[in-house]
């Protein structure tokens, strides 16, 4: 079926008092709703920041009561992540969609934290509207860390990929 079909069906149904239309032809499949008056969002979801805080040493001055008490106090230190490393190049999806990290799920992923990626190495799968689209590396390096997990919905612009960049 071609799209300027598709789009004709959609014009006709649109006109119609029909709310919805399912049409089979030649192993594809079409399904038309209209909105019925009821409106649906989807929300982001939202990004939890953590920030550490690192603290300067204190010291306490010594009481006449209880001069064992007196201690310095450490600084916890602070978890060292990926994301701070400003030379990292990121990936990120082009699209709304699902991804996913290999071309099936009985497959090996396309690359895991550790693997040597070219420009035009595929990394993942992004799909959108039933079409699996193949997102590249776009750059030479390393993938440091997968950012998303598979299966999940990404949004346009969304970090997919740390790569160190050679």
């Amino acid at each position: 079926m071609k799209v300027q079909e598709i789009r004709e069906l959609i014009k006709l149904i649109d006109k119609s008092s029909i709310d919805e239309f399912v049409f089979e032809f030649e192993g594809s499949k079409v399904e038309m709703k209209k909105n019925s008056g009821v409106t649906y969002s989807i929300a982001p979801q939202p990004v939890v920041v953590q920030e550490t805080v690192q603290a300067a040493p204190v010291q306490v001055e010594s009481l006449p009561a209880a001069p064992s008490a007196v201690q310095e106090v450490p600084a916890p230190e602070a978890p060292k992540s990926v994301d701070t490393d400003e030379n990292l190049h990121t990936i990120t999806s082009p699209m709304v969609g699902t991804f996913y990290q290999s071309p099936s799920p009985d497959a090996e992923p396309y690359v895991k934290p550790g693997t040597k990626v070219t420009g035009d190495t595929i990394v993942c799968i992004v799909e959108a509207m039933k079409l699996f689209n193949e997102i590249e590396a776009e750059v030479n390096g390393e993938i440091v860390e997968i950012l998303v997990k598979d299966g999940q919905l990404v949004e346009y612009g969304q970090p997919l990929f740390s790569v160190k960049p050679q």
